[in-house]
């Protein structure tokens, strides 16, 4: 191992450190600034993943980032493309979060092999453009979850009042102002809240041109957002644990709920998977860059952030399982969308093959209408208030 004396030069003093550049350490806090010099050449610090590594993230994007996409936009043509479901505020808050996931495959994929993967490097604007278009993905995915846990709160705390309360004008200037707010703040360091020393400290050593200020004022923001969803869902649980002590006491140790799981265990359940992958797939991330606020990364923990970071990825892939395809109407919307699409199909090779004989379109195929599609029962906005709706009927009876 060798290692070089540097001399960094201030106003009214010399100070002398011990640089030792091959293992990108130093023993002085002035060397920081010489080492950062040195090593970030063409944006090289930031590339710290090995060949192996590259094509493990590499792999995890090729697969994560198209899953993703095609999930959430299925997911947004069956809202669009159903009547009922555009005017629902529910609907329009998973429509929301499911635009958000398909700029995140978009986005971050793109990005993020074209940086790590492929090592092709951008000016300071093209950086910071792409950049603020991941953050705004991934921000809007996770401001639309908290819309999400608001409405189901509403619904459960407020629910004969619920229409009322949370009409579809108010759903759209929510997320009205929920976007306009996160596209000015992804966009910040384009707009000049940038690193003003180039790529020495106080720049992140996560990301290029970004100032360390505005790192830790991002990621407190989603943090606080994710708190916020946090106490929404616990809330959530706390209402529907005083619901069922109630049924309980009222219907006795012999009511039909005891035959039953409780519902208040059910929603723990569904409410603790969410929870878990929402806070396993952010947490990481976001103490990487907290630490990184106020601590020197090393290689090391650089190059754990970046795998970190796919988690983000694949929460936008899981999203529509947990959220989008949880209510019940959407999945017979989406059922009557792909029988249609069936339907289309076999009438289409049923008109060329008529003319060799066989029964036309008419005679063996129509398209089902609205009437002859099976209904779905009236419900509250998704299926959690359904758990709590049905019992409280129940409890009526």
């Amino acid at each position: 191992m060798v290692k070089f004396s540097s001399v960094l030069y201030k106003k009214n003093r010399t100070s002398v450190c011990t640089v030792d550049w091959s293992a990108k350490t130093c023993h002085s806090t002035d060397c920081v600034f010489l080492l950062v010099n040195k090593s970030c050449v063409n944006l090289t610090c930031y590339m710290v993943l090995s060949d192996e590594e590259r094509k493990a993230i590499g792999t995890i994007c090729f697969l994560a980032g198209p899953v993703t996409l095609l999930e959430n936009v299925l997911v947004l043509g069956v809202i669009a493309s159903t009547a009922t479901l555009r005017k629902r505020p529910s609907y329009l808050f998973i429509g929301s979060l499911a635009l958000a996931d398909v700029f995140a495959s978009c986005f971050f994929t793109i990005s993020f092999l074209h940086f790590h993967l492929f090592h092709l490097k951008d000016g300071p604007g093209a950086y910071l453009f792409k950049l603020g278009g991941v953050t705004m993905a991934f921000s809007g995915s996770v401001g639309s979850l908290l819309l999400t846990a608001l409405d189901r709160y509403i619904c459960i705390y407020h629910s004969s009042t619920y229409k009322v309360l949370l009409t579809r004008r108010r759903a759209l200037l929510s997320l009205l102002i929920l976007w306009s707010t996160i596209i000015f703040l992804s966009f910040l360091p384009l707009m000049g809240w940038r690193c003003s020393t180039g790529l020495t400290p106080p720049c992140s050593n996560l990301f290029p041109y970004i100032n360390k200020h505005y790192q830790a004022f991002w990621t407190s923001f989603v943090l606080v957002i994710l708190v916020l969803i946090l106490g929404a869902y616990a809330l959530i649980l706390w209402k529907a644990h005083r619901h069922e002590c109630s049924m309980t006491s009222f219907q006795g140790a012999a009511g039909k709920a005891q035959s039953r799981m409780r519902m208040d265990i059910r929603l723990a359940r569904t409410f603790g998977l969410i929870l878990l992958i929402l806070v396993g797939c952010w947490v990481p991330v976001l103490s990487f860059m907290l630490v990184d606020v106020s601590v020197v990364l090393t290689r090391d923990q650089q190059r754990a952030f970046a795998f970190c970071s796919t988690l983000c990825l694949v929460n936008s892939s899981v999203n529509p399982l947990l959220y989008a395809l949880r209510f019940r109407e959407l999945r017979i919307a989406l059922l009557r969308m792909l029988q249609k699409l069936c339907c289309k199909g076999r009438c289409k090779k049923l008109t060329e093959d008529s003319s060799h004989g066989l029964p036309s379109a008419e005679d063996n195929c129509t398209a089902l209408s609205d009437d002859e599609m099976p209904k779905a029962r009236t419900t509250r906005p998704d299926s959690i208030s359904e758990m709590v709706y049905s019992h409280q009927l129940t409890m009526r009876k």
